[in-house]
């Protein structure tokens, strides 16, 4: 029997140092339990045991009600529950700030090697940063397996600069991945400023590129640094940048060229041209050139990003201010924009180039705006495929009347070989352009015996099965993933096979999407539910490649998937969409259908196909206007007529333009499964989007 609290307790404080660190932690969570006898015998005598304990505990941290939380945690950990660790994890960290580090020790010996093990250690080193504690922080930091927390990271830089370390080049890159304003960023930077380390040039580019972000509570966090009365300034610039300019704006000093140069950025934000002009009336000439030209590259984003066919104009003017700088000072070699506002360049020039109508100069000029804006991204951006494809096509279109033709040609092809292989949209693309079709990779040998196996023995893959049996989703799949760490690729397609057979579809998709060398494409691309898919798609006389492409993106297949917007099903509609499309084929409807599959997929398949004939027939419109409701692709198909490819990589939206590259490959590669035959992506991208013809009357004018 375990000694009374007060007893245990004494011993503790009384000969701490007789008692090994571990043993004295165990000892403390003896203690707890003990204290909470009377609440778990509670919740014993009001039935809650086994399962339902986790999810009371899950529903006790939502609330966070402490005392339901510590008697659900103490009832979880006597009958040994699989899921334990989880409600101790959340009483923790539901009391963070209470907790101590002896607490914090005993949890992770008790849970050792397991993802809530690290997880907590996430939670705890914020907390240990918030507090300053920085000797335990130290002393916990290299045990971080997942490190993958930007604030951690710079509080983990922070203790390096006080210990001596030189890491400013680290706390820049940083400082500049830091999206959203936060404790532990903002005071790495500040004492870097304050040790010279971050000069005020670096202090003023972090405010410029937060609020070319659109987001102003960073830049104006970062502004703070360098006193109150910019910061007040920042934030006054913020709220009402026209007046700013008016009353306060000045060029006289460097900090006052700053803050105008933010307030421009302010006015791009909200509306480009008001900042081109504005630029033009004045501040173009009276700005440094140097931030002369970063305000005119910020309204040349913010045009491409509204389609606007000045973009490209104005990013010609920021080269030309830059260039006119009479001596290169520490500002102008520091000019470098970021990654984003030169893929806005790129694709302003592509949509110049890309169409018809185009004066033969013109689009040459265009297209070496995009090989100059993909040149002058950092290395790692440069690597991305599209912008890889799209620096080939600008190669191929400069070579036509350049007298370095076949060099361009041929550097032109290496980049289109170096991603033809990839399993991506512009991957696929490359290798049409090389005359390489679409065909299946070999399917790599099934999983060993042995090696499904050890899949089955995983503890971190069972308890993910195990929280997403009880509904708990999200953290299952955060066991899953954690679980995956350093798997080979023959573990992972054993793991993805355990996932398939449980029909966990979202699971056995992305973990077989983590091999390298052996690709499955049975298990990236399952075909679950597939009588009714193409019994549902042969009625409407949709692709079925096609809505397995869109399925695979929009639920991976979990007929349960219910989004934060309130869409669901396998198809994820909306409640609306669903009663305006059964109203519209004459099917009765009432609200809890939309979560029937067959129903959903009913709904969903005609659709789409109401969205496909009101854009023509185009794939890339209709899945565009699945994502983003069919009123934004109307508005975007106005202006040049485009190929596809140039048409779609200029969608505004990030999630929209990911959505319709990665469904119309999907559909590809479903297409080459379904049918066995080599498939083409160009043919299915079509000709070319453009203008509705006015001529053709509109099938679904209230398209939802």
């Amino acid at each position: 029997m375990l000694p009374n609290r007060p007893a245990l307790e004494h011993r503790l404080t009384a000969a701490p140092s007789r008692l090994p660190a571990r043993l004295g932690a165990l000892l403390l969570t003896a203690c707890a339990v003990l204290s909470l006898l009377p609440p778990m015998a509670a919740r014993a005598q009001g039935g809650l045991s086994g399962d339902s304990i986790i999810l009371d505990a899950r529903e006790a941290l939502r609330k966070h009600d402490r005392s339901r939380l510590a008697a659900d945690r103490a009832v979880a950990m006597v009958e040994q529950h699989p899921l334990a660790m989880w409600v101790e994890y959340w009483e923790l960290t539901n009391r963070i700030a209470d907790v101590q580090v002896d607490e914090a020790e005993a949890f992770y010996a008790r849970w050792s090697g397991s993802y809530v093990e690290d997880r907590f250690r996430n939670d705890w080193l914020l907390e240990l940063g918030r507090r300053r504690d920085w000797p335990h922080f130290v002393a916990d930091y290299p045990r971080f397996r997942m490190n993958d927390d930007r604030e951690v990271s710079c509080y983990a830089l922070l203790t390096d600069q006080l210990a001596g370390k030189d890491v400013r080049a680290e706390a820049r890159a940083a400082w500049a991945a830091q999206k959203d304003a936060d404790i532990g960023c903002s005071q790495m930077a500040n004492a870097q400023y304050q040790a010279q380390g971050f000069g005020r040039s670096d202090i003023w580019r972090r405010a410029r590129l937060a609020l070319d972000a659109g987001r102003p509570r960073a830049a104006q966090q970062a502004a703070e640094i360098l006193g109150i009365d910019i910061g007040q300034a920042v934030a006054e610039l913020i709220d009402s940048p026209v007046k700013y300019l008016a009353k306060r704006g000045s060029a006289s000093t460097r900090d006052g060229a700053e803050l105008a140069t933010l307030a421009l950025l302010r006015v791009a934000g909200n509306e480009p041209n008001d900042s081109a002009r504005l630029l033009d009336e004045r501040w173009s000439r009276t700005l440094p050139a140097d931030l002369a030209a970063w305000a005119w590259a910020s309204t040349g984003r913010q045009s491409a990003q509204r389609l606007d066919t000045e973009a490209p104009g104005y990013f010609d003017k920021a080269e030309l201010r830059l260039a006119s700088s009479p001596s290169k000072t520490q500002e102008t070699r520091d000019i470098a924009w970021s990654d984003d506002t030169l893929a806005w360049k790129v694709r302003a020039a592509v949509r110049a180039s890309a169409g018809v109508g185009d004066s033969v100069p013109r689009g040459a000029g265009r297209w070496l705006q995009v090989v100059q804006g993909v040149d002058a991204m950092s290395a790692a951006e440069q690597r991305d495929a599209g912008w890889t494809y799209w620096k080939a096509r600008a190669l191929l279109a400069l070579a036509a009347g350049s007298a370095d033709g076949d060099a361009q040609r041929t550097q032109a092809r290496e980049l289109l070989q170096s991603i033809a292989t990839q399993l991506s949209f512009y991957g696929t693309l490359a290798a049409e352009d090389l005359g390489q079709p679409f065909v299946l990779p070999p399917r790599p040998a099934a999983a060993s015996a042995p090696e499904r196996e050890a899949a089955a023995a995983s503890p971190g893959l069972t308890r993910a099965l195990q929280l997403v049996d009880i509904g708990l989703r999200n953290e299952g799949v955060r066991e899953w993933n954690y679980a995956l760490r350093g798997m080979g690729d023959r573990e992972l397609l054993a793991a993805a096979q355990r996932a398939c057979e449980r029909e966990l579809w979202d699971r056995c998709i992305n973990t077989s999407e983590r091999t390298r060398g052996e690709i499955d494409m049975a298990q990236r691309f399952p075909l679950p539910h597939r009588n009714e898919v193409l019994r549902s798609t042969k009625e409407v006389g949709v692709d079925p490649a096609y809505v397995y492409g869109l399925i695979r993106q929009e639920s991976r297949f979990i007929t349960d998937a219910r989004s934060g917007a309130g869409a669901s099903g396998l198809m994820q509609i909306m409640p609306a969409t669903a009663r305006w499309t059964a109203k519209r084929i004459g099917v009765t409807y009432s609200a809890g259908m939309i979560n029937d599959r067959d129903m959903n997929l009913r709904l969903g398949t005609n659709y789409l196909k109401l969205a496909l004939d009101d854009f023509g027939g185009s794939q890339a419109l209709a899945a565009a206007a699945y994502n983003a409701g069919p009123g934004r692709p109307r508005k975007w198909r106005e202006g040049p007529i485009l190929e596809v490819a140039a048409w779609t990589e200029n969608i505004p939206f990030p999630e929209t333009r990911d959505y319709v590259k990665k469904v119309l490959s999907n559909a590809t590669y479903y297409a080459a499964l379904i049918g066995a035959q080599p498939q083409s992506l160009k043919a299915r991208l079509g000709r070319m989007i453009g203008p509705r013809d006015s001529a053709v009357p509109d099938p679904a004018p209230d398209l939802p």
